[in-house]
């Protein structure tokens, strides 16, 4: 006599839910640090580009720039991707933040 494995179930799954490292969980403190940090960066780098801004926007207009805070450098391409390597050739380690040579200094489009 032979069995018809087909009419037989198998044991369902399980779906784990949850996040995948649960140890690199932030707390909320943690998360408000983070972004006044990130701010406070944003804000030296904002200050650099604005003051070399009339300058370059004169011959690179729509180019990007890549500020690094901390010594003052900024680095100037055609392309974003290129700009923000030269900053981290230079400064590895360091934060950095592209900005567009425009009257905004945005980068993209919405």
């Amino acid at each position: 006599m032979r069995v018809n494995n087909v009419t037989q179930s198998t044991p369902k799954r399980t779906l784990r839910r949850g996040r995948i490292f649960p140890e690199l969980t932030s707390t909320p403190e943690e998360r408000a640090r983070r972004k006044a940090e990130d701010e406070v960066v944003y804000r030296r780098c904002r200050a650099i580009f604005e003051r070399v801004r009339p300058d370059l926007i004169s011959e690179h207009y729509g180019w990007y720039i890549s500020v690094e805070p901390d010594s003052g450098d900024y680095f100037v391409d055609e392309d974003k991707e290129q700009a923000h390597k030269k900053a981290l050739q230079k400064y590895p380690d360091a934060i950095h933040y592209v900005f567009g040579l425009n009257e905004t200094g945005t980068t993209g489009t919405i």
